[in-house]
């Protein structure tokens, strides 16, 4: 009898630390898996922070770039023109494209009005004051048009440009505003 409860006991035993290693293995597999998603978590951060990098010092350029541009039409300078394309060039490598606009349908999430002409359609860009540019598909900087319409109320468009200022952030709300489109979150 002795000898049955004491192979009861080491059967029990066993049976405890099977349990006991079954638990351990599936604590292991899930830390495993929450450090194989922290990985990933971290990975998609970094090239979040990285993309946003690129995209706030794209968005400094992007003056310089016009008054390059608007320098060209006046002086058509070759040596100037080079300059131009090296710029056009590094921001196609960056993925960054002009925001179609001229002929296009307005479009508030591309365009900013900032002025209104008469013409045979409504809602029509007819001219750009500013470029515009996109980066991955999100707007970098939208671009600054004038917008037709059938019937234009003279004394609306004599005031001006239908936004008072450019697209550029002029608080800490409008830059983290701007931060969250491209995904950071706010603080």
């Amino acid at each position: 009898m002795m000898k049955t409860k004491k192979a009861t006991d080491e059967t029990k035993r066993s049976i405890q630390h099977k349990d006991e290693l079954a638990r351990l293995e599936d604590q292991l597999k899930r830390a495993l898996a929450d450090y194989h998603n922290l990985e990933k978590r971290i990975e998609e951060e970094r090239k979040l922070l990285s993309a946003m990098s690129s995209a706030i010092v794209i968005e400094k350029f992007l003056p310089v770039l016009d008054n390059l541009q608007n320098a060209q039409k006046h002086l058509k300078d070759e040596g100037l023109e080079i300059v131009i394309k090296q710029f056009r060039d590094i921001l196609a490598t960056e993925r960054v494209e002009e925001v179609e606009a001229e002929g296009a349908q307005f479009d508030p999430n591309l365009h900013e009005a900032t002025g209104v002409e008469q013409g045979e359609n409504d809602n029509l860009v007819v001219r750009v004051v500013r470029k515009g540019y996109k980066i991955n598909d999100k707007v970098l900087r939208p671009a600054q048009v004038v917008v037709s319409r059938k019937s234009v109320d003279q004394k609306a468009a004599a005031k001006g440009p239908l936004r008072s200022e450019a697209s550029e952030p002029r608080s800490d709300d409008e830059r983290e505003e701007k931060a969250a489109a491209f995904g950071e979150p706010r603080h």
